[in-house]
């Protein structure tokens, strides 16, 4: 790829975020809220990272932040489902509460840093895939000083990040999650750093008023232990 940076965008609220849910890939739009937060955020995205491509997943919560960045930048946007959040299956649409009570074992697994089984849930090796292989493709033909902007989701996007700094998306779970309209920027690295990207930024902002963003980003069902 011969992009020089990548800003990955998470989408803004949605009414299952501010219900505590856990959303995948069940297609829920932005709530009034979300929509507040990817107008002003894309203003602030903007006057920090100009960019040569913006790419969005084809989930409509991400796909409406994006054309707000889009917009203000002048940017034709493309849509890749590649870059859509991780699936998790039989969860989706439950709060956390609800998923303990139905697949009490699975969620022990899931706390122990396990791959539930039984619960249909994509696995961070196929996430992480299908990230580094979307941003491969729409980096390629841009410059070193190009910037690749991709609107995504909490879990994907750290995912991704985890993979495209050269750690293993299984056994790495340092990165948590981001709140809604922040942002993760990953820079290419000189040849004496041992991989090709470093991040630089992660879970960057506009400043929103506290009341205008939520409390914190998809509620955490990764392992304490990280």
């Amino acid at each position: 790829m011969s992009a020089g940076s990548v800003v990955f965008l998470r989408h803004g609220r949605t009414a299952y975020n501010a219900a505590g849910r856990l959303q995948g890939q069940v297609d829920i739009p932005l709530d009034e809220v979300g929509h507040w937060q990817a107008e002003h955020g894309a203003r602030a995205l903007a006057n920090l990272h100009g960019c040569a491509r913006v790419v969005a997943s084809d989930l409509v919560r991400a796909r409406v932040t994006a054309e707000h960045y889009a917009q203000v930048g002048g940017h034709d946007l493309v849509i890749d489902e590649r870059v859509r959040e991780r699936s998790f299956g039989d969860w989706e649409g439950l709060t956390r509460p609800e998923i303990e009570e139905g697949w009490p074992d699975e969620f022990a697994q899931w706390r122990r840093g396990e791959q539930p089984a039984g619960a249909s849930i994509e696995t961070r090796t196929e996430v992480a895939e299908r990230m580094l292989a979307a941003v491969e493709e729409h980096g390629a033909d841009l410059a070193s000083d190009d910037t690749l902007v991709i609107v995504s989701h909490g879990a994907a996007i750290t995912i991704g990040v985890t993979a495209l700094i050269g750690l293993d998306p299984e056994a790495w779970r340092g990165l948590n999650g981001l709140h809604n309209v922040h942002w993760s920027h990953v820079e290419r690295s000189g040849p004496a750093s041992g991989t090709p990207w470093r991040l630089l930024a992660h879970n960057v902002g506009a400043g929103f008023p506290l009341d205008h963003w939520n409390a914190g980003p998809d509620w955490n069902l990764e392992p304490t232990s990280v």
